[in-house]
């Protein structure tokens, strides 16, 4: 166990053994507890750490408090040749999109491309997880989920859309996947919410008071601001819709401000209907899976070598970062915050 200015690190397979032993004793059935300890062992890998093991508590109290389906039964309508519909029991979340990126693959073997819904869910983590889950097995793979409301409109002084993420990974050949995962906010709310139980500020431009203003005191923030920030807003906010548009109004599941919300408020019981959706794409259906192959490998070494500008020292392709971070927290650990040390045991 080493320490870091995160907290203390701790290995893999711990953590592994301590998330699946909390869902396990919150009442999970094997087959959820075991989605989503991937999905969230994913994040902390990555350095996702707002999205990573940290949810475990908050997980394990929805469990108790009745919000989350112990023992979802995951249902699957098929609507068309490319598309089809996952209900998700109530259960956690991680469990109906991983099994809804299996119905895609299914589904694009045959037709190319599908598209499939995922209604009746709740919080599914970090949505790139289930974009390398597609991407690991050869298909492109597009995810998104909508969330409660957190973010600002552009020059707007409330809350309404949600962080809503957008992930994309493709397969390389002899390569880990190509892999972009975004929040459309600036920063994700947990990710406040780790430097609240840190006692860190956050970085400027990224979250705002009660009245609008922007601030770096987690525990002041009331609200996160869109991707772009102050000048160029508006992008984040229009990418925001675009989740929205995929997750609950493809699936007629919540719009982000009607979702009762994630965290606060005394109701852990009625569930949060959340809408998620999947989008694969099987290369061997275009231009066939092994010329695709050579030509994401030339795209991303021509991407690699481009020319840097002076101070900077090279150019990453998307999942780089996260990649190489992963390789060294196999080395040291990974790092757990003081909170969820505790709820874990460690």
């Amino acid at each position: 166990m080493a320490s870091t200015e995160q907290g203390a690190r701790f290995p893999e397979a711990l953590l592994e053994e301590r998330v699946a032993g909390a869902l396990r004793a919150a009442g999970a059935s094997e087959a959820s507890l075991g989605a989503a300890t991937t999905a969230m062992l994913h994040a902390s890998q990555v350095g996702v750490d707002s999205h990573g093991v940290r949810l475990t508590e908050h997980y394990c109290r929805m469990l108790g408090g009745g919000r989350l389906n112990k023992n979802p039964q995951l249902q699957v309508e098929r609507r068309a040749a490319g598309s089809a519909i996952v209900h998700g029991d109530d259960g956690l979340g991680h469990y109906a999109m991983y099994h809804a990126v299996e119905v895609g693959m299914e589904l694009a073997r045959e037709s190319g491309v599908a598209g499939v819904g995922v209604s009746h869910s709740s919080h599914l983590g970090a949505a790139g997880a289930y974009a390398l889950a597609g991407a690991e097995l050869g298909f492109v793979t597009f995810a998104t989920t909508n969330t409660d409301s957190m973010v600002a409109l552009f020059d707007g002084a409330e809350r309404f859309h949600g962080t809503n993420p957008l992930a994309f990974g493709a397969p390389v050949p002899g390569q880990k996947p190509w892999l972009l995962d975004m929040a459309t906010s600036s920063i994700p709310m947990n990710r406040v919410l780790l430097h609240r139980s840190l006692g860190l500020p956050l970085p400027e431009g990224v979250a705002a008071d009660a009245d609008g203003q922007t601030t770096t005191d987690a525990d002041a923030a009331e609200m996160l601001l869109p991707l772009g920030g102050a000048d160029y807003g508006h992008k984040g906010a229009g990418l925001a819709g675009v989740a929205t548009l995929f997750s609950a109004l493809l699936t007629g599941t919540t719009l982000d401000t009607d979702f009762i919300p994630m965290y606060g408020g005394d109701d852990i019981a009625t569930p949060r209907n959340m809408g998620h959706f999947v989008l694969v794409i099987d290369p061997d259906k275009f231009v066939g899976r092994e010329l695709f192959g050579l030509m994401i490998t030339r795209y991303l070494a021509s991407l690699r070598g481009a020319r840097v500008r002076p101070g900077a020292e090279r150019v990453l392709a998307p999942g780089d970062r996260e990649w190489e971070e992963a390789a060294s927290r196999a080395e040291k650990g990974i790092p757990i915050d003081p909170d969820t040390a505790r709820f874990l045991g460690l």
